[in-house]
């Protein structure tokens, strides 16, 4: 068996400097506890996440790349990991020990021996400084920073070989470091210590981005704060001859010419090495606090400057000829649900640059080669921020929707190009709720039902602009559904302010005085209508993707936990969060009239998950009180009845059961729980009154010390077989294994690690439907969407 990942989709950890665009071409950036890598031109002109490494325990807080195939990453562990990857996606990592609380801030620059000099800064209020030579690594100094603490920080080396730190801290200053001198004069390089020799202050407010580049001779330093100001350094040489003419000039003016001059501090930064250090510019364009700033030098050896704010913009300034910095390009200025920018970053060649913002999403821009000052979107991947609680496939496998506590529903979908190229996209938010979201359930193509941490259960309807998108991207054909719908759908769905349910979007011309009301009541919030040639950006997904909400359903007395619907979409099944029978029956809904069809009761605590059989004759629950129980349709009535439950006597499982799945034949379903067990049921002969009403146990896996959170049945036999089944189950530390089953035995095929699977807690496992390969969806609370392509070798 070969496994193959189709699609990852994750967002960026909403932290500064968590991201970074390698000279490569590979964006790494921090992913929940995780380091993803994309490819942001895979396709020339779409996006993937190529791998994920995982050896942090907790969120990953900053991302550096050091040159092409080493990065450093520091998180709330309090571990540093230097990584190094190869071309088969394979890692070496070597991880830095010894901060007692989470790494925020981490740099490294090779020495001309080949070691490399790194240094780290956490929260414990240190910073560390390590070297890194022929796979050894050791700490040789610690910083105390005194109760402080470092926001960013920056390594250099001096034309002598000296290193130069520079670091930020709460103090509203930057600090410039270097390695002692001895009193003779010469470097102490057998004790490398490093000492402070200036503090630049000038900020009012913490600095939150720092950037070195050289300028001719001259050393360049930006730094970014939340003041809204870039302030720009200057550090430069100067011989012994200007050090015994003026060692420190203040603001005085020159006897010949009455030029006023700029204050500089004279620095020692080596052996018989002294620098002027001056305050070069201060550049103001931003409105919002400043996040991120990066140098870059164009191939005609010009420097550029690009700065990141939280007033969602990108601005890169650029010096002039008399040497005045001003804007050269603004690009951003995204819809008003987000929250601006954590950093952003040029491209190896600086025809590119990069952002990541408050939601976690991407934006790259490509500079225009023919008219240079136009910048235009590029196509990328994205994702959810928080835990992803539940997934869906349309019937056909058209597309792949998810909830997660981040508070959005999102679609995904291929991008089927001219070229035969196929890549995957979220292609539609299509509910953005102040809720955490907990549960899906696909009524068809076009319509859905989510539930969230509130007791009510919301359904919803996709736009016409939608479908007509959706169409066009994914070059979908044979749509009875959409064609039924789209003349009598609305264009699309907004969300007023302070409210919570999508509203319906019929018309969308500027004349319209309702409209025209509308749009100025709601500037930011109101739906634009939309004709994608390729899939959406991240503003657009926030804006204008929006499915109009169709009904509310009203039943529950909590947070609604579970749903499930039959494969037809005729009925509807919903469960909440409960700790007594009366809140743990399952309420049955018909979506043609939304009225509620019956409560089923037989549960004493929490239903975890519902799955209807494949003819819809059966209905399955397991729950957190570590029964199954599993309801008939009535020929009678349109109604179930409870027909089999386990008790303490038969029930196998002697913990919570997580999860359950039918096979796609019905003549099965499985249930797996916390205590590591996953069992297959099976209809056999009746023998003598039990719970049970004849169903047994068809096969017992057993995996020692692992808690099986999710699993699911391959929609078809085993390729070649009419009587083997393929399960896939997911463990609670996010393993993915995948079994065949047959005859009561069970045959491990496939065993997907944490680098391949998911690195936190598998919530839901789905196979897509109607494909020639078998193509498996999962979901965690690390944050990830994959979808993985399975072949049988």
């Amino acid at each position: 068996m070969r496994v193959e990942n189709l699609y990852t989709s994750v967002a960026c950890n909403r932290c500064t400097e968590c991201a970074d665009w390698g000279s490569n071409g590979l964006i790494a950036f921090g992913a929940c506890n995780a380091v993803a890598i994309m490819d942001p031109k895979f396709n020339k002109n779409s996006a993937k996440i190529l791998h994920t490494l995982v050896e942090h325990t907790k969120r990953v807080n900053t991302v550096k790349w050091l040159d092409n195939d080493q990065l450093l990453s520091g998180a709330d562990d309090g571990d540093a990991v230097l990584w190094r990857l190869d071309n088969s996606g394979a890692t070496k990592r070597t991880v830095l020990k010894g901060h007692s609380s989470g790494v925020n801030a981490v740099d490294g620059v090779r020495r001309p021996d080949g070691s490399w000099l790194l240094a780290t800064a956490a929260a414990d209020n240190t910073l560390k400084l390590w070297i890194y030579k022929d796979n050894d690594v050791r700490c040789f100094q610690t910083i105390q920073l005194a109760g402080g603490f470092c926001f960013s920080l920056r390594l250099t080396l001096l034309p002598n070989d000296h290193a130069l730190l520079a670091f930020s801290g709460d103090d509203e200053t930057v600090s410039l470091w270097t390695e002692q001198i001895s009193a003779g004069g010469s470097q102490a390089r057998e004790q490398g210590q490093f000492e402070c020799v200036h503090k630049l202050i000038g900020h009012e407010d913490w600095v939150r981005g720092l950037d070195f580049v050289y300028d001719g001779e001259d050393l360049l330093l930006a730094s970014g704060s939340q003041d809204n100001f870039i302030r720009l350094w200057r550090i430069a040489p100067r011989s012994e001859e200007q050090m015994q003419e003026n060692r420190v000039t203040l603001f005085q003016l020159c006897n010949s010419d009455k030029e006023l001059k700029v204050e500089e501090k004279i620095l020692q930064l080596g052996a018989n090495a002294w620098y002027a250090v001056s305050l070069e510019s201060v550049l103001y364009g931003h409105e919002g606090w400043i996040y991120g700033v990066q140098w870059h030098i164009t191939e005609q050896q010009e420097i550029r400057l690009l700065s990141a704010s939280l007033d969602k913009t990108l601005i890169v300034w650029a010096p002039t000829e008399q040497g005045v910095w001003l804007e050269q390009v603004r690009v951003g200025e995204v819809g008003g649900n987000s929250m601006g920018f954590f950093g952003g970053k040029f491209s190896s060649d600086g025809r590119s640059i990069m952002a990541h913002s408050y939601q976690g999403g991407f934006h790259i821009w490509n500079q225009n080669q023919d008219q240079p000052h136009l910048w235009t979107s590029s196509v990328i991947v994205s994702g959810h921020y928080g835990e992803v609680r539940d997934l869906a496939w349309e019937h056909d496998g058209a597309y792949l929707m998810t909830v997660s506590a981040d508070q959005t529903t999102r679609l995904h979908a291929p991008w089927l190009q001219d070229s035969g190229d196929c890549t995957w996209h979220e292609l539609a938010r299509p509910q953005v709720h102040g809720y955490d979201m907990q549960a899906l359930a696909l009524l068809s193509r076009y319509k859905f039902a989510s539930g969230a941490e509130e007791k009510i259960v919301r359904t919803f309807q996709a736009p016409a602009n939608f479908i007509e998108n959706f169409r066009h991207i994914s070059r979908v054909e044979n749509d009875e559904a959409g064609d039924a719908l789209l003349d009598s759908l609305p264009k699309g769905a907004s969300v007023p302010s302070l409210g919570l349910s999508n509203k319906a979007v019929y018309k969308v011309e500027s004349d319209s005085g309702e409209t025209a009301k509308a749009k100025n009541d709601y500037p930011d919030n109101y739906f634009v209508p939309i004709t994608l040639e390729t899939p959406p950006q991240e503003e657009t997904l926030m804006q204008n993707t929006l499915w109009p909400e169709l009904q509310k359903l009203y039943g529950h007395g909590y947070e609604i936990f579970a749903l499930a619907a039959t494969a037809d979409g005729s009925l509807l099944a919903s469960t909440c969060r409960a700790s007594t029978a009366e809140h743990a029956q399952i309420i049955l809904w018909n979506p043609t009239n939304w009225k509620q069809v019956q409560k089923l009761g037989g549960h004493q605590l929490t239903v975890t998950q519902l799955s209807f059989s494949p003819d819809a004759q059966y209905l399955v629950s397991v729950s957190r009180d570590r029964r199954w129980s599993l309801y008939e349709r009535q020929e009678s009535s349109a109604g179930y009845n409870l027909v089999a439950t386990t008790d303490k006597t038969n029930g196998v499982h002697t913990r919570i059961i997580w999860a359950c799945d039918w096979s796609h034949d019905g003549r099965h379903f499985v249930t797996s729980s916390r205590d590591g067990k996953v069992v297959a049921w099976k209809k056999g002969e009746q023998t003598g009154e039990t719970s049970l009403n004849g169903w047994q146990a068809a096969g017992i896996l057993e995996l020692k010390n692992e808690s099986i959170t999710a699993v699911a049945f391959a929609r078809d036999y085993l390729s070649g077989t009419t009587d083997t089944y393929v399960l896939a189950c997911g463990t609670e530390t996010g393993q993915i294994k995948i079994y065949q089953f047959a005859q009561g035995e069970w045959k491990l095929l496939c065993d997907l690690n944490k680098n391949q699977a998911h690195h936190l807690t598998v919530r839901r496992l789905q196979f897509r439907p109607g494909q020639q390969h078998l193509q498996l969806a999962s979901c965690g609370e690390d944050h990830l969407v994959r979808i993985y392509t399975i072949k049988m070798t």
